[in-house]
């Protein structure tokens, strides 16, 4: 019910900056948290930054300084700003969103439910 579409991905040299986007769409009625997770080859996904939809932001050590997590004026959109990138930073990287979506009741009215969706992941690749 819930679609993510994420962008800004790519391949830049160590020390350089991308910016991925993320935007969610479908029957939304509230998120309450959006992030990036990333997964390099043969190693599990891992959080890179979350940020609640009151804004406040939390981040892995391993990006602390470098990464900015941010919610866009829509607030169904979440960017990651990364500056000094390095090899290690290589992976997929999965946009993630949880919130609640509004179903039908068997009166005719709507009700909330909760959702958790992936977007289809954007390839970052870091060379040395």
């Amino acid at each position: 019910q819930v679609q993510l579409v994420e962008s800004g991905g790519g391949l830049v040299q160590a020390g350089g900056s991308l910016r991925l986007s993320c935007a969610a769409s479908g029957n939304i009625y509230r998120i309450n948290v959006m992030g990036w997770y990333r997964q390099a080859p043969g190693e599990q996904r891992e959080v890179v930054a979350v940020i609640t939809s009151g804004g406040s932001p939390t981040y892995a050590e391993s990006v602390k300084g470098r990464f900015t997590i941010s919610i866009g004026n829509a607030k169904n959109t979440v960017y990651l700003q990364m500056n000094y990138l390095k090899p290690e930073d290589t992976g997929v990287y999965y946009c993630n969103a949880e919130g609640e979506v509004l179903t039908s009741d068997d009166y005719g009215g709507l009700l909330p439910a909760n959702f958790g969706s992936w977007g289809q992941g954007t390839q970052v690749t870091v060379s040395s």
